[in-house]
């Protein structure tokens, strides 16, 4: 795999422009124009290192792993291994600690669907500690991507557990005031986003543990919007769970993973069920590999996963420290912008906030469908929607909003012709000057 064309360490400040010419998608021209990507937070560019694994694995080694002693059989176990091995280490994980799954939806319903198996009585006996009854709480917040919400509104439904929500401040802070009272002692999950993807808070993970554990709560954190963004290291932040999406970190679509803790992955009993799980099958009964085979039924996304790495890697090379302080600097750039425009109205526009480079916003007049139709007439792709979290746009009086999200790849110059493109939408459509 070639190393991004724009390092020569780790350490070194990347060079956005040069780092475009290994995206091959981003020397596209869209509707006539230079292509401005601004939605990675949907979904991101893959460099040509990731296309180039997936291919070499399909062409040269291409085979079920952990099912046949024959020699591909055997290469592509290894790779696949291999692929885990470099994954669970970009979130400073053993790789048992790393389950695959086809991406964050998947994780967390694995992880609510296991507890749920638990509250009735499944799974051995350390699985007791995570059965549900009555009146118990699962925890939320109003932030929450609908894959970090609806998991848990079945389970309660399930279980007869009460689901309740950390409310978010009308600068888009979460009310971590609230939060002391929100979390008692009969709460037993708190799940929460680590960055919020409509407003791009990163949310203040210490002190959201802190009062889990005090009341022995289970803690699953969504860290989709910030694997591609952020340093991380799950067992620093003391999670019990964590998932996160290939396909966001410059990873292939349909792989992603579940991070656990070691201890509460091997007293989880399984969610999906069938071959490469087990140990011993009967007809009556069957036992059960440790973690992470344990919750890997099915043909794997062995492709993906090696693919996955290759991404991991050129992640690793760049540094994510200086992927973190690039974006940093295209996110103030974007919101200085962004105010200095009559009519936009931004959400989570809070002060001295830590932020990835994620805008969310109204304009004032035009409905968001117009606004992203405009920008995509003049090259520049943004998300526009609910984004799968209409809760937090019913917070703020909204039904839709605009985002413009970043990635190691984008430039200032993709941020002032965002900028620029979206300064004349309100006259365009009538809305004001």
């Amino acid at each position: 795999m070639s190393s991004p064309a724009s390092v020569s360490s780790p350490t070194a400040p990347l060079d956005a422009d040069a780092l475009r010419a290994d995206f091959p998608l981003l020397g596209e021209r869209v509707n006539g124009e230079r292509l401005v990507y601004l939605d990675s937070g949907a979904t991101s560019q893959k460099p040509q290192a990731v296309i180039d694994a997936e291919v070499d694995f399909l062409t040269r080694s291409n085979s079920a792993v952990h099912r046949g002693a024959h020699t591909l059989a055997a290469e592509a176990t290894e790779l696949f291994e291999d692929a885990r091995t470099t994954v669970a280490a970009f979130v400073g994980a053993r790789p048992e600690q790393l389950v695959w799954t086809s991406g964050a939806t998947a994780g967390l319903n694995l992880v609510a669907y296991a507890i749920g198996n638990a509250s009735v009585g499944r799974g051995a006996p350390a699985s007791a500690r995570f059965a549900l009854k009555p009146g118990d709480e699962i925890v939320i917040t109003e932030t929450e991507h609908h894959a970090n919400l609806i998991p848990w509104q079945e389970l309660a439904a399930r279980t007869g557990a009460v689901l309740r929500h950390i409310p978010v401040r009308d600068d888009g802070t979460l009310d971590t005031d609230a939060a002391a009272t929100v979390i008692g002692e009969r709460t037993r999950i708190v799940a929460f986003t680590h960055v919020s993807n409509v407003l791009g808070i990163v949310n203040p993970v210490a002190e959201l543990v802190a009062l889990a554990q005090a009341v022995g709560a289970v803690t699953v954190l969504d860290a989709c919007q910030s694997a591609p963004h952020l340093p991380l290291d799950f067992p620093a932040l003391d999670v019990d769970f964590a998932v996160f999406s290939g396909h966001k970190m410059l990873g292939p679509y349909g792989v992603g993973g579940l991070y656990g803790r070691a201890e509460v992955l091997e007293a989880l009993p399984p969610f999906l069920t069938g071959g490469s799980m087990i140990t011993t099958v009967t007809l009556d009964e069957a036992s059960y590999l440790p973690p992470p085979q344990r919750f890997e039924a099915g043909t794997q996304p062995v492709s993906q996963a090696i693919g996955l790495a290759a991404a991991v890697r050129y992640l690793d090379a760049v540094g994510m420290p200086a992927v973190h302080a690039h974006e940093k600097a295209l996110e103030a750039r974007m919101g200085e912008g962004l105010r200095s425009i009559p009519g936009i109205r931004l959400l989570g526009d809070a002060a001295g906030a830590e932020r990835v480079g994620l805008w969310s916003f109204d304009v004032d007049g035009v409905h968001a469908h117009d606004v992203g139709q405009f920008l995509d007439a003049r090259g520049v792709a943004v998300r526009v929607g609910h984004h799968c979290a209409q809760p937090l746009h019913r917070r703020f009086g909204l039904t839709a909003s605009v985002r413009a999200s970043s990635a190691l790849y984008n430039t200032a110059d993709d941020v002032d012709v965002f900028l620029d493109a979206l300064s004349g939408v309100r006259a365009f459509f009538g809305a004001g000057a």
